[in-house]
């Protein structure tokens, strides 16, 4: 707030009662609407088709470390899970990052055990390939044959290799679910997945899935965030499309305001 002027002194504090009234709305069991999310949806019949093949699932949280968007992944880990052993199926997860390992394993433990089947849980389905970039993708395409799995799961970052694994996931039949917030892999995932969950549609996942009140209302909160911005943008056009129809010149006082404030002063 050091070089806020009057517009964002103004639109911070709107932004935040939105948020803030939102979450305190979800608390209370209001239910607030999420726009459906067709990769989201997805989820459990891709997971149901693993186990009428009687095949696992492999879910690949890409090359990030423990950082914001594969702490989201491993909360979709958590639901993947919970489902699969629902019908006592396997999901392997490959990791590029040790220190993974073991928030994974009690991750996955902690979702067999909630579904009444702590015993269906193996260790060995969470698996340290490699920490360099090309090995770990040779690594999942090994598991990908050998396993011959039924479903592919791509959540996190994702470099030049999203490509080799989502072939190979064509190659053995997989139905795969891609979901990314790196810009520049959604194309491979697009031409190659089944479905994709796109830029912001990631970050929704999580509040999608777990239904959580303090991720549900600070999503819708921001929705409503987006709206008002929006809205500003075009009183901001017709404004000055008006001014030129009158005057020959547009009036830029508000587009001065509001531009002085997004730009921080």
């Amino acid at each position: 707030m050091k070089h806020a002027n009057l517009f964002m002194g103004i639109l911070l504090p709107i932004l935040s009662v939105l948020i803030v009234g939102n979450i305190w709305a979800a608390r209370r069991g209001k239910e607030l609407f999420i726009r459906k999310i067709p990769g989201v949806d997805a989820i459990n019949e891709a997971v149901g088709r693993a186990a009428e093949m009687g095949r696992p699932v492999l879910f690949s949280v890409g090359l990030g470390g423990i950082d914001i968007v594969t702490l989201l992944a491993f909360e979709v880990i958590g639901y993947v899970t919970r489902q699969a052993a629902q019908f006592r199926n396997r999901v392997i997860v490959p990791v590029v990052d040790p220190m993974a390992i073991p928030v994974l394993e009690e991750i996955m433990r902690h979702a067999y055990t909630s579904e009444g089947r702590p015993e269906a849980f193996d260790p060995n389905d969470i698996r340290f390939l490699s920490p360099s970039q090309f090995a770990y993708a040779a690594g999942v395409v090994g598991i990908m044959h050998r396993e011959q799995v039924a479903t592919n799961f791509f959540f996190g970052t994702f470099y030049a290799e999203s490509l080799i694994l989502a072939e190979t996931g064509q190659h053995v039949g997989a139905v795969q679910i891609a979901g990314t917030p790196s810009a520049l892999q959604i194309p491979f995932f697009i031409a190659t997945c089944d479905y994709t969950i796109i830029g912001e549609e990631y970050y929704a996942t999580t509040a999608y899935l777990t239904r959580e009140p303090t991720l549900l209302g600070s999503l819708v909160g921001q929705d409503w965030g987006k709206l008002i911005l929006l809205l500003l943008i075009l009183l901001g056009v017709a404004w000055t499309m008006a001014a030129l129809l009158l005057h020959g010149q547009p009036d830029n006082w508000l587009l001065n305001f509001v531009t002085a404030g997004v730009s921080g002063g």
